[in-house]
């Protein structure tokens, strides 16, 4: 069955960001569907059956429509799109786009880019204590980062605190040369990522020289309460139990907490357990904390990135129904 989508109510640059670099965009879908796609003048043409032909027709028309209304078309919404067709939720996408979180310092505008992220946006929005858990790359450390950073903007909070376990769960950074920060710091790389993102290299480092962005190992906050603050612990599958208890007892009054980890990556010893893990059995019906699961679905680094994290779900199923036979 041969299909012609006509193009011409729509700007060259309109369709440019459609197809994306190279036709990367085009390519993706035909990767897809093992079809041939071709962008000719102001018509897209493709020959497949009518099941097929009515999705990419779908896929397209919501593309285009994001489109016109400005935005740029990247592999990671194509694919994301193409997911939300094949389980027949393709009609949520215009609402993802539709939820503005902040702009960056270049002006480039944030916003949820999956349902998992749609998610943990509205947690962040309506609770005190909010566990985003996932895999790498479904930008649940970014996004917690990004919230913070507007808070303080909106004067909502009078400082942000970064905390992690560093080198693995131990926190054994005397061996390691300089200064605290210089200590922690290669531990908390991806946190000034999305930092720098908001606020400048420049900017975030005076905010840090103030203290009104504090940056340190979880051991330092025993003893503390922490108010009108925005506190996030990152890498949180490789606290103890004891750990985990002491961090979210320091909650003060005007503060939130975040805390992300990926329970599939724990580093602790052998037979200890993860206070990651505990917390999100025995919290998990308290009012005010909120839990928020991400996926492989949400994963919006490389599309490989997404392929190895499926992958290896599966293998580990795998593993565990053998061991259960």
């Amino acid at each position: 069955m041969k299909k012609v989508i006509k193009l011409d109510s729509y700007t060259i640059d309109e369709v440019k960001r459609l197809i994306g670099p190279a036709e990367e965009n085009i390519k993706i879908m035909e990767e897809t569907f093992e079809i041939e796609i071709i962008v000719r003048g102001d018509e897209i043409v493709f020959n497949t059956n009518e099941e097929q032909v009515k999705t990419i027709e779908d896929v397209l028309t919501t593309l285009l429509k994001l489109v016109k209304q400005g935005k740029t078309i990247s592999k990671r919404d194509v694919m994301y799109t193409l997911k939300l067709a094949q389980s027949h939720h393709l009609n949520v996408i215009d609402e993802l786009y539709q939820i503005k979180i902040a702009r960056t310092m270049s002006g480039k505008l944030i916003y949820p880019k999956t349902l998992g992220q749609k998610e943990y946006y509205q947690a962040l929005k309506h609770n005190d204590v909010v566990f985003g858990i996932g895999p790498a790359g479904t930008g649940k450390t970014y996004l917690a980062v990004i919230f913070a950073v507007q808070a303080l903007k909106n004067n909502e909070v009078k400082k942000i605190i970064l905390t992690r376990p560093a080198v693995e769960a131990g926190e054994n950074l005397g061996f390691l040369p300089g200064d605290l920060k210089e200590k922690v710091d290669p531990y908390l790389r991806p946190l000034y990522d999305a930092l720098y993102d908001m606020l400048g290299q420049e900017q975030t480092e005076r905010l840090i020289e103030k203290g009104t962005i504090e940056i340190a190992p979880l051991a330092y906050m025993r003893g503390r309460t922490l108010e009108d603050a925005y506190v996030i612990l990152d890498e949180a599958q490789n606290t103890t139990d004891a750990q985990m208890k002491m961090f979210l007892t320091r909650l003060g009054f005007n503060s939130k907490m975040i805390v992300t980890g990926d329970v599939t990556q724990i580093d602790l010893p052998r037979g200890v357990i993860s206070g990651l893990k505990r917390a999100l059995y025995i919290l998990k019906d308290v009012a005010g904390i909120r839990f928020v699961y991400l996926s492989a679905l949400d994963v919006v680094r490389h599309p490989v990135v997404q392929k190895i994290i499926e992958r290896y779900e599966s293998d580990d199923i795998q593993k565990q129904e053998n061991r259960d036979d």
